[in-house]
């Protein structure tokens, strides 16, 4: 059974400019272009938090065809009224087969995607929801030897913690476990919470930011020190 390991976080936003400006005014940095995913009419922004990690924004984007399915990431349910949110994670595992088996809560089936000359497989429920309100993670099989985040421009920001909210932490506890997340890397904290949500703690060159749902993070971007609810270092699993 692999072992799992935090791979992105995602900015769900009605427009990718919307979405560069809350990580500019947060984190003082400017993503970078990305690309399209055809079957899924959207396109992206990207910054990196680590050699194997990275942050992306993602929207619809309004010159492509609408797909034939819906959207991942909820993307269906924004509109042009709609802020851009930390909405969701991602976890990458060398073997998604093996991965979506042994998961305590459906993720979806794997997906085949691409973005220019870069293939993976993907979890996405045919619905386009996401699995516990965002708090469980979509699993991603990279297809190429290289990581993305190798080939972004570092801008100096690393991810420190990736902070967990939801009702039954417990159950998402049980989630992680079954993944198996292990080796070193950012912190996954779980607390309890009214409603799913997700916090990112963010190294940058202008001290610790923090990513969330409004409400979650104080307008400075102001992150308190790692470790500051439940830890759950990523060798729990194990």
């Amino acid at each position: 059974m692999p072992t799992c390991h935090i791979d992105h976080i995602t900015i769900v936003s009605p427009t990718l400019a919307a979405g560069a400006e809350l990580v500019q005014t947060l984190l003082g940095v400017v993503p970078q272009q990305g690309g399209e995913h055809p079957r899924m009419g959207t396109h992206n922004l990207l910054l990196p938090l680590g050699e194997t990690i990275f942050l992306e924004v993602i929207a619809i984007n309004p010159d492509a065809p609408p797909p034939e399915r819906p959207r991942w990431f909820e993307l269906d349910r924004v509109t042009s009224a709609s802020k851009p949110f930390l909405s969701c994670w991602v976890a990458r595992t060398e073997d998604i087969g093996s991965s979506l088996g042994a998961s305590t809560e459906d993720l979806g089936p794997a997906e085949p995607m691409t973005r220019g000359d870069l293939e993976w497989l993907i979890s996405i429920p045919g619905d386009g929801s996401l699995p516990l309100g965002g708090a469980a993670p979509a699993l991603i099989q990279w297809k190429t030897g290289v990581h993305p985040a190798s080939r972004m421009q570092d801008k100096g920001c690393r991810l420190v913690e990736l902070k967990l909210l939801h009702p039954e932490p417990k159950r998402l506890q049980s989630l992680l476990t079954s993944l198996r997340f292990g080796g070193s890397g950012p912190v996954l904290s779980i607390a309890e919470a009214s409603a799913p949500a997700l916090v990112a703690c963010i190294r940058t060159p202008a001290g610790l930011r923090a990513l969330g749902a409004p409400g979650l993070v104080p307008e400075t971007g102001n992150c308190d020190e790692p470790g500051s609810s439940s830890p759950l270092p990523q060798g729990a699993g194990n």
